[in-house]
């Protein structure tokens, strides 16, 4: 996550403890002997939503006004003072930081699983990782918290709006330092217009374009989503992909070229073709507008657009190799990961789609929080 861009805490180390522990990865009965193992954790705070809910659930006004004020000289140490001001300040930069956050999390396909306030960083860090995972197909309604499956309250098309429910958790929790709803309100109701101004452009950066508005260019990041969803498509590789793609060339070659991103290419029919090129016509007429060329073009998209990320299939692979002793595969995804966006030809193979057996593969689609 780190090497990806994406605002994080940081995993120190991971040692083996010699130890077995007993895990039931899905609850159902079937526990498992693994070998035992911790990971060290470290980040500038800790500090969470729910901590201020806690206080304030309580009713503990002393403790929760000791509480922030101890998180403004340690964590926003530029804030500097307490009070009605400054608390409102703070809040706006949690939002600020919050939002962020997510963008990046959308940026990278990355579907956070528990967006529970008590797994909110007030730094807006990505700080508990629980069922977490990257999309391989682009599913805006998927979750890969088994617990989450039912309802999809955390589904990836959701992680912005459970993050202005829980901002308003928070502006519920701090209320009573400031007893003024009207101002909290005023951040929050501008938290979505923010929201998508960050989104359009992230989205413009993903397709190697300027962030300067225009009606044509929002338009093009709305229909991404169509077209990923019509047939499935792998979000990384069709990003990565479309940097090489000419948008010179006729549609049949452009298919081409777009070939490896498509897990069920037997779903392409006319309709989708036109669809896609009526597209591609659109997002040549804005790189032409922005005299932007093939070489800008690659270099800008591969920037923010990784190569490489930590499939569940990846992961859930490494951890079978690493209980059998073996950590080849476990140090070789720490190397690769080191540096996503780079080509890295002759680790080609962890770029690949997921496989098929990976898709309903215990670890591999769906996780639980003992996964």
């Amino acid at each position: 996550m780190q090497h990806l861009g994406v605002p994080t805490t940081r995993a120190l180390s991971l040692c083996l403890t010699g130890e077995s522990v007993t895990r039931d990865m899905f609850y159902n009965g079937n526990p498992q002997q693994e070998p035992g193992a911790i990971v060290c954790r470290v980040a500038e705070s800790f500090t969470r939503f729910g901590q201020f809910q806690l206080y304030s659930a309580r009713n503990d006004i002393s403790v929760l006004k000791t509480f922030t004020d101890y998180t403004l000289k340690n964590d926003f140490p530029h804030l500097r003072q307490s009070g009605k001001d400054t608390y409102l300040e703070w809040f706006r930069e949690v939002c600020s930081r919050t939002l962020t956050m997510i963008v990046h999390w959308q940026r990278v396909g990355f579907v956070y699983g528990v967006m529970n306030t008590d797994n909110m960083s007030i730094l807006g860090q990505t700080i508990d990782y629980g069922p977490y995972g990257w999309m391989d197909n682009y599913d805006p309604n998927w979750t890969p918290n088994t617990t989450d499956a039912q309802n999809r309250r955390y589904h990836f098309g959701n992680q912005a709006q459970i993050s202005l429910w829980n901002l308003y958790q928070l502006a519920n929790a701090i209320y009573p330092l400031i007893e003024d709803a009207k101002p909290l309100e005023q951040i929050l109701n501008g938290y979505s217009g923010e929201y998508e101004t960050a989104y359009y452009q992230m989205m413009c950066q993903k397709l190697g374009l300027s962030t300067s508005f225009s009606e044509e260019k929002n338009n093009l990041i709305s229909d991404p989503e169509k077209l990923l969803t019509s047939v499935e498509t792998d979000m990384a590789i069709f990003y990565r992909a479309l940097a090489n793609t000419s948008l010179e060339k006729s549609i049949q070659e452009q298919l081409n070229s777009l070939n490896n991103a498509f897990y069920t290419p037997e779903q392409i029919d006319e309709a989708y073709i036109q669809e896609l090129q009526n597209w591609l016509n659109q997002y040549q007429k804005a790189c032409t507008a922005e005299a932007l060329t093939q070489d800008k073009r690659l270099q800008r998209m591969n920037s923010v657009n990784p190569k490489y990320v930590l499939r569940n299939y990846l992961a859930q692979t490494a951890s079978d190799k690493a209980t059998e002793g073996d950590l080849t595969m476990l140090h070789t995804l720490q190397k690769i990961l080191t540096a996503p966006n780079e080509e890295q030809p002759e680790y080609d193979e962890y770029a690949k789609k997921r496989p098929d057996w990976a898709r309903t593969h215990p670890g591999c689609s769906m996780l639980s929080c003992s996964s």
